[in-house]
């Protein structure tokens, strides 16, 4: 017997749960999931632009930074824009899905592939934003490597205006509504990566990116 049989079989059995028994332990789950109800959530307008500007002020409050553009086309000039403000080398990894955009005719030399570790600079979008809290939700596929958003020292994140929502439960339903199953991985990322383990001083880029950059699309 493996341990993932060993550990499901101990929890089954602590349920009760057997042949005789799945179909209506099924049915229950069914029922409870499908009559789940929301806690208390902070009152907020839902207007698009209310949105796209709380989710700028919580990003930055997070330690993000933000610049918002036009429309998809001003992305590589944006990014472009910011490397060259930080410093930065003009080579970046990104999204496979972003590789349509003309990050040559800026000067970026843009590989569109999942992160190594040499790699400094990590493009994304993301599948949504959450405005409450200031937060990306990442879903990872063959197109989207969670690596190009965790091992670089820089992540640059594209956010359509459009895909900021409300609440993270509007996050969860979208999930559920346009992907059917879960993807194998699904990140929430609030600015930079930071951990105050250390005598509860913060420090920023612990455990991943210590910059995070948001260019949102408002068109």
């Amino acid at each position: 017997m493996s341990s993932r049989e060993d550990i499901l079989g101990r929890v089954r059995a602590g349920l009760q749960r057997d042949a005789t028994n799945a179909a209506a332990g099924r049915a229950e789950m069914a029922a409870a999931l499908s009559s789940r109800s929301h806690g208390p959530k902070p009152a907020m307008d839902s207007n698009p632009q209310a949105l796209l500007e709380r989710f700028r002020v919580k990003s930055e409050q997070q330690s993000s930074t933000v610049e918002i553009v036009a429309a998809e086309s001003a992305v590589p000039a944006a990014v472009e824009r910011y490397l060259t403000a930080m410093k930065l080398p003009k080579s970046a990894v990104a999204w496979p899905s972003l590789a349509g955009l003309d990050w040559a005719g800026t000067g970026l030399q843009v590989e569109p592939r999942g992160a190594r570790d040499a790699d400094l600079v990590g493009i994304t979008g993301c599948f949504c934003a959450v405005a409450e809290t200031g937060t990306l939700m990442m879903c990872s596929s063959p197109d989207t490597p969670a690596a190009v958003s965790l091992l670089p020292e820089t992540h640059i994140a594209v956010v359509q205006a459009s895909r900021i929502l409300p609440y993270m439960e509007d996050a969860w339903a979208l999930a559920r509504k346009e992907l059917g199953s879960l993807p194998r991985a699904v990140n929430f990322i609030s600015g930079p990566s930071r951990t105050g383990d250390i005598e509860q001083t913060i420090v920023l880029g612990a455990h991943g990116p210590y910059r995070v950059h948001l260019i949102i699309v408002a068109g």
